[in-house]
């Protein structure tokens, strides 16, 4: 399945918006369900209102009704093993959990992969809203 993440995280980041970063990525979620959706970032000239890769594959999942995200998988055109940026992992951990395997994607395949805990030890959750 992983490897489907990638291929739907590179397709992803062919459609992205980026004319001011010239930095297209893409990103694909896995749900624990077994549904997949993909994603990538739009900028806008007010930046920095556009939105990241991650953010649109988790917008589609929650247009469709949900779900926890089991595995996520990450593309960048211009530089290897590219990470979701903080607000990202943030969002991530809101669907997700620190188990969730984010998989740092190349054009060509998978050349890591972490789990999110590692990537945001101890993420703001709901328990932490009094």
């Amino acid at each position: 399945m992983a490897a489907d993440l990638h291929r739907l995280a590179v397709s992803a980041m062919a459609k992205a918006h980026a004319p001011y970063s010239r930095f297209p990525v893409g990103a694909a979620v896995l749900t624990s369900d077994g549904r997949t959706y993909s994603g990538c970032n739009v900028e806008n000239a007010s930046y920095p209102e556009g939105w990241c890769a991650e953010t649109t594959a988790i917008g589609h999942m929650v247009m469709d009704g949900g779900g926890r995200i089991a595995e996520v998988a990450v593309a960048a055109q211009r530089k290897a093993l590219v990470t979701p940026c903080g607000g990202c992992r943030q969002r991530l951990a809101e669907f997700g959990s620190p188990d969730t395997l984010v998989h740092l994607c190349d054009e060509r395949g998978i050349v890591e992969t972490l789990r999110l805990g590692d990537l945001l030890p101890r993420a703001f959750a709901k328990e932490d809203i009094g």
